[in-house]
């Protein structure tokens, strides 16, 4: 696959068999999101009924999507409940014979500059479209309200930073401003829920904009292919490159704050495949930073990340001559000048099928970085 990177990049992948324990989780009704630790927010209770499309005869059924969670709440008396199921399942039935149907009207005025073409066909969408956002938790879940109730909305395909780091509340203030007095759409691709209860949905405008396609475009989020999720993620990719390229957002060199990156160079080359097992093997996989420029480089305080929201690592003490080059391995070990541990728990750092590695100064902006496999 091809690479991508805001530096010089290299890609070493040796061939080995998958281990178990790593990457995304995803079969439908339960799948695996980059945010492994759920931000704060309200509870997961939510009201939904979805349609979705049969896999083998490509027909659009309604079903109670988060009913077997036990994360339903209806805001009614109980008096109501017999009538509301009725009204619930008409509505279903209406949106479930509409979905499908699409617009092609002008959007609302925006500082965030609309960049992408109106989204592919959807293949079923949550009753109707009219759903509207009642509260942002960050730059890539919302909560909204519609015909059937309240749901919580973890929108697939991207990736936004984390609370507390740099470019987090721009991106938050970006989904905001999308979906601000809009009519959504939500769309299912093959999953329903996450494990915190959470719809995968992509966000729609009825106005034509693919919301998670602007916020990648835009520099507000990565794109992040999360299987088996990923009907536009070949797109988003299309337009993280070309964010890239233009430095928007998070890409600017100077996103998080002044820096003096002048002259730096930094190559990244990565084994993401550990011979054997991943989880056993985990000093196997590694990613190295080599000095390809004339000066030296500070990296005390600068940060190693991959896609997800949770792998994070901090050099200390750590200075790159020209030509210099040190190794993180996931494991644990003695670190010196030339090689640092991350030392890991639980499972591996980088995805076998495809990731990204950032490397980030002490300010948060992406000096580096580098994607392969499925992310290149």
């Amino acid at each position: 696959m091809g690479m991508v990177g805001t530096s010089a990049v290299r890609l070493r992948i040796i061939p080995a068999e998958i281990g178990p324990g790593k990457g995304s989780v995803g079969v439908t009704g339960l799948h695996q999101q980059a945010d492994e630790g759920r931000r704060p927010g309200r509870p997961a209770a939510t009201v939904v009924t979805s349609c979705h499309s049969n896999s083998t005869g490509g027909k659009v059924s309604a079903m109670p999507a988060l009913e077997r969670t036990g994360a339903i709440r209806f805001r009614r008396h109980e008096q109501r409940r017999i009538a509301l199921v009725g009204l619930i399942a008409a509505s279903v039935l209406f949106g479930c014979a509409s979905a499908g149907s699409d617009g092609a009207t002008a959007t609302r005025g925006s500082s965030v500059e609309t960049r992408t073409s109106n989204p592919p066909p959807t293949s079923a969408t949550e009753g109707t479209d009219n759903w509207r956002s009642t509260e942002i938790v960050d730059g890539d879940t919302l909560y909204v309200s519609g015909p059937l109730g309240e749901l919580e909305v973890r929108i697939i395909g991207v990736n936004t930073p984390e609370s507390g780091e740099c470019f987090s509340e721009e991106a938050t203030d970006a989904l905001r401003e999308l979906v601000a007095g809009n009519d959504l759409a939500l769309v299912v691709d093959r999953s329903d829920i996450d494990q915190y209860g959470r719809a995968l949905r992509f966000v729609e405008t009825t106005g034509g904009v693919d919301v998670g396609a602007e916020l990648v475009a835009n520099g507000f989020a990565i794109a992040r292919r999360y299987p088996p999720d990923d009907a536009r993620a070949g797109t988003y990719a299309e337009l993280q490159r070309e964010a890239q390229r233009e430095g928007r957002g998070l890409w600017a060199p100077d996103a998080c704050g002044a820096s003096d990156l002048d002259g730096v160079e930094i190559v990244i080359d990565v084994t993401a495949d550990a011979p054997g097992d991943d989880g056993e093997n985990l000093n196997g996989e590694w990613v190295q930073f080599t000095n390809a420029g004339a000066d030296a480089v500070d990296l005390d305080g600068w940060e190693v990340a991959d896609e997800s929201a949770s792998h994070r690592y901090t050099f200390t003490d750590l200075r790159l001559e020209p030509g210099g080059e040190v190794t993180l391995r996931s494991g644990c070990g003695p670190g010196n000048e030339t090689v640092r541990y991350w030392c890991v728990s639980g499972s591996a750092v980088w995805n076998n099928s495809g990731d990204t590695v950032f490397l980030r100064d002490g300010n948060g902006n992406i000096v580096a970085s580098l994607s392969y496999g499925d992310s290149g």
